[in-house]
């Protein structure tokens, strides 16, 4: 999402020969993104039939047609979402890509990748090397992704998951907790979004691998 931090030695090795990112990697990000347009589009139509604030989102982006096709479209999205992201969890600890790109991670370093971003001062030379916010970025999506699945179930299944139900204050109280849920995942898209068309390069990593 955001560039590697800047080296400060000038005559740093040049980043390792191979693939940015693995095939498997990549296959589980395309996959993911289909979810997440899916399960998004979706429920914004389902959110139509009883909204739960003074708006509702333009049908022309919505996904379903109706409450019915929404629904369904819906859960095909979340059993996409869920299976790839065990699977996804799985093959980074398994790997031990979760450690190795996502840590250490601390609000000193998180802080100080920030400040370097605003001054445009992060280098793009090494893509296999996440900054600081990038790992943050990251991890939160991770969490809000597994909140999103937690609370839609109680939407779901709600008699089913009773203690979850009270664990989140009850079923309207997990609505808006679902609907917060989403609106960070969309924020995280547009930045994400936004950022790989500021470095192409990420994007063609992410399709080629290189």
């Amino acid at each position: 999402m955001f560039a590697p931090p800047a080296s400060h030695d000038a005559h740093a090795a040049p980043p390792a020969a191979g693939p940015v990112h693995p095939g498997w990697l990549r296959a589980m990000h395309w996959l993911n993104a289909l979810a997440v347009a899916v399960m998004v589009a979706s429920g914004w139509r389902i959110y139509n039939a009883s909204p739960l604030f003074d708006f509702v989102f333009p049908a022309g982006i919505t996904l379903g047609g109706w409450l019915g096709g929404a629904l369904q479209w819906h859960f095909a999205g979340m059993w996409l979402l869920f299976v790839n992201g065990v699977l996804y969890l799985a093959m980074n600890i398994a790997t031990g890509r979760l450690w190795r790109k996502f840590f250490p991670l601390s609000a000193r370093g998180v802080a100080a990748d920030l400040a370097a971003a605003l001054r445009g001062r992060l280098a793009h030379a090494d893509p296999r090397r996440y900054n600081q916010v990038q790992r943050l970025a990251y991890l939160f999506v991770m969490a809000d992704i597994a909140v999103l699945v937690l609370s839609g179930l109680v939407l779901w299944k709600s008699v089913q998951f009773d203690l979850l139900r009270e664990l989140l204050g009850g079923y309207e109280a997990a609505r808006r907790v679902h609907f917060a849920a989403m609106a960070l995942l969309a924020a995280f898209v547009a930045v994400h979004l936004a950022m790989a068309a500021l470095v192409p390069r990420s994007l063609a990593a992410m399709i080629r691998g290189q």
